[in-house]
Parts: structure tokens; sequence; C-alpha cells
């Protein structure tokens, strides 16, 4: 039976996405402070990398066990560890004396990053009915990209005028806040529609779900999806982009800042558009995630393609569509979440979760050491997106269909159960 909804899920609810919000203006803070990480730690543009890469390195392989944790455990619990380990990480990284410490804050930050997203996920689904799942994912996604607005304007801004301890420490504040928040107000499921959580039943019981999502279509094609639609804009809003617009493009930091706004904004919007397009014509799911993939490399062809210093008008047009890139990975979870039964809900939302990150990961990688390998020509590095996307792609289109098939077979079954149940 769906969870009716009402106040109650959207009071509890918020206080799930208030950790996520906060979670992501930790993710994305190094996107403002590349440079400065750069002078305070003496570091060329690979070791630069190596902060996010690590970072998103510990939160993808956090992932299946973290969908694990929250279907043996619940949403509360792994939201409170969450909060602990990625206050811990922003306190750490202001105050770390070296970059080997720098990047262990910055593990630490990821490994509690990792533990917020899923879990919100099955908050809103524990809480709502089935049928507002795609909008419930993408308000999300889109409240928490206010954590990027924040880290986009006030943190930068912050840097400038107080410095790096003080931003960094300030904002590790946030952190508390939504621990506090957690640990008074946030309940897993309403009374009456709690489910059974999975007992620990060993390795062989772990290996038996993690196998059992991943044979489903449904879950490898969102872990496709989300790999293929999400990296452009991570990589451009958790490093690269603010580099780019000031040392390529010549701008200065307060107008580079305001660009990638543009990509926070534009995440906002089209995140409300495809969660109600996808709420009420599922077949929109995959023309909507490849006509944003083809529109993403579309721009940035243009861009690269750009002799000398692009125009304004380009740029804008770029952090719009890296701004669709973050909803178009939510379609992901629209795939494997009604190809797997309740008890594989976060397993199989953690299998999908990695793509995007994976993708991320190389892409950061591959950018800095073909900057360092060509005296930081940012055109030449950015091709690497194109690869990927190419790769992820193909796979798309491989699972489109078996996918489509295996999500008509089970609707059928579940009707025809429906039809008998005495």
């Amino acid at each position: 039976m769906d969870p009716p909804g009402g106040a109650r899920a959207v009071a509890v609810w918020t206080v799930g996405v208030c950790v996520y919000f906060v979670a992501v203006l930790f993710r994305t803070s190094l996107g403002v402070a590349g440079l400065d990480a750069v002078e305070r730690f003496h570091v060329s543009a690979s070791a630069l990398s190596t902060f996010s890469l690590l970072q998103l390195l510990v939160y993808a392989a956090m992932q299946i066990p973290v969908g694990l944790l929250v279907d043996r455990f619940g949403t509360k619990k792994v939201l409170v560890a969450g909060a602990v380990l990625f206050t811990l990480g922003q306190l750490g990284f202001a105050l770390a004396p070296s970059y080997g410490m720098a990047l262990f804050s910055r593990a630490l930050l990821g490994c509690g990053d990792a533990l917020t997203f899923l879990s919100v996920l099955r908050l809103g689904a524990r809480w709502f009915p089935a049928r507002r799942g795609p909008l419930v994912g993408q308000l999300a996604g889109l409240i928490g990209q206010g954590g990027n607005v924040v880290s986009t304007l006030v943190l930068s801004r912050s840097l400038t005028e107080f410095g790096w301890t003080a931003s960094f420490v300030g904002s590790a504040l946030c952190g508390v806040v939504v621990l506090v928040l957690t640990l008074l107000f946030l309940k897993d499921h309403p009374d009456g529609y709690g489910t059974e959580r999975v007992p620990h039943r060993g390795a062989a019981y772990v290996r038996r779900q993690i196998a059992a999502s991943w044979r489903e279509p449904g879950t490898r094609l969102g872990m496709w999806t989300h790999f293929t639609t999400q990296f452009p804009g991570t990589v451009f809003l958790l490093l690269w982009g603010m580099p780019f617009l000031v040392e390529d493009q010549g701008m200065d930091r307060t107008r580079a800042g305001t660009l990638l706004t543009v990509i926070v904004l534009a995440h906002m919007v089209v995140g409300m558009v495809y969660g109600q397009v996808i709420g009420r014509r599922h077949g929109a799911r995959l023309p909507l995630a490849l006509g944003t993939i083809g529109s993403t490399a579309v721009v940035w062809a243009i861009l690269l393609a750009w002799p000398g210093r692009a125009p304004l008008a380009l740029l804008a047009v770029l952090c719009l569509v890296l701004g669709a890139c973050g909803p178009a990975s939510m379609i992901g979870f629209d795939f494997s979440r009604p190809a797997n039964p309740a008890e594989r809900q976060g397993t199989a939302s953690g299998i999908t979760n990695i793509g995007g990150f994976t993708a991320s990961m190389t892409t950061l990688l591959a950018i800095g050491v073909l900057l360092d390998a060509t005296g930081d020509d940012y055109r030449v590095a950015f091709c690497v997106v194109f690869a990927v996307q190419a790769l992820g792609v193909c796979q798309m289109l491989r699972l489109g269909r078996a996918a489509a098939r295996r999500e008509r077979d089970n609707l059928t079954a579940g009707r025809v159960a429906a039809v008998h149940k005495p």
C-alpha cells in the first residue's frame, strides 16, 4: 500500500533534503576554491584534480555498500553517519596544514557525502506515493543544487573577503545544524507503512542482492544513463569550470562565478520540467536523456572549435545545457526503480549512482593530465568529454529495448497478480 504523503511527509522529507543540500555545498566547495588550493598547497593541475578524484572515488566505491546499509538500517541512521563524516571532512579541509591532510579530509567528506543521496531517495519512496517518485526525485536533486548556489555565490565571496580557514570553518557549521535537525525530527517512514528491513545474512546474501539487481536490464540502463548524463556538469562545477573561465576565457572570478550559477539555476528549472514530463509519460525517459547528451555534445563542440575567446552568449548557452545534465542523470533512477522490488531499491540505486561519478572521476583525472601535458590547453583537455559520452550512448542504446521489454513484462505480471489476489 502506498504511503499517503501530505504535510507531515513534506516536513520529514525536507529535513533529509537539507542534509543533502549541505553535502552538495561541501562537495562543490572546491569548485570555487581550486585556484586558492593551488596557491595554498603549491600543487599542479593534476595534483589539484586528485582532490576531486579521491573524493569521487570514495563516493563511487561507497554506493553499493550504502545501498545495502540503507536497505538494512533505514534512512535516519545512515543520514546521521553521513552528516558526522562530511562535517568532519569539511572542518579538516579548512584546517589542513599540508596537501596530504587535505586529501584525507576530502576523502572523509566524500564518504559522508556518499551516505546522503540514496538515503534521501529512499526517504521519498517511504513517505510519498509511487506515482510521485519521478517528481520527488527531481525535487531532491533540485534542492540539493541549492548547495551549489551557496558554494558558487557565498563561499566564493567569503574566500575573497575572509580567507580560506574562516570560510571553510564557517561552512562546516552548516553540517552541525543539519545533524541536529536529523536527530530530532527525521523518521524513516509513516506509522503503519514500514517495511521489513533486510536482515544481515552474510557475504553470500550481499552478493545475491547485487547480482539480482545487476541482472535487471533496467538497473544497467539506469547506471549507463547516469554515467553519460551527469559528468559534464559535475566536472565543470566541481573543479574545472572556474579555472577554464578565468585562465582560458579571461574572466574575473566574480563574472565566472555568476556563469557557474547559471548552471545551477538551469538545473533547478529543467529538473522541474523533466520531473513533470516523466511523471506523465514514462516513454519520454530515454529520449530526454539522449536529447540532453546530444545538446551538450553539440555546444561543447562549437565552444572548443571557436577561434579565440568565446562570446559570452555561447558560454551562457554552455552553462544552460550543462544545467540539464543533473536532471537528466536522475532519469537513471527512473529506470532502475521499477526494475527492482522494494527490498533491493537501495542496492539498485547504489549501482545506478556509481555511473555518473565513475565518469566524473575518469574525466577529472584525464583533463588534469592533459592540461599538464599540453601546457594548460583547455580545448584539447576538454575533448575527453566526447569519448566518455560516446561510450555511454552506445551502452544506453544497447540496453534500451531490453529494459523496456522487461519493464512491460513486470507491469503485466503485477496486474495479473492483483486481479487474482484473494
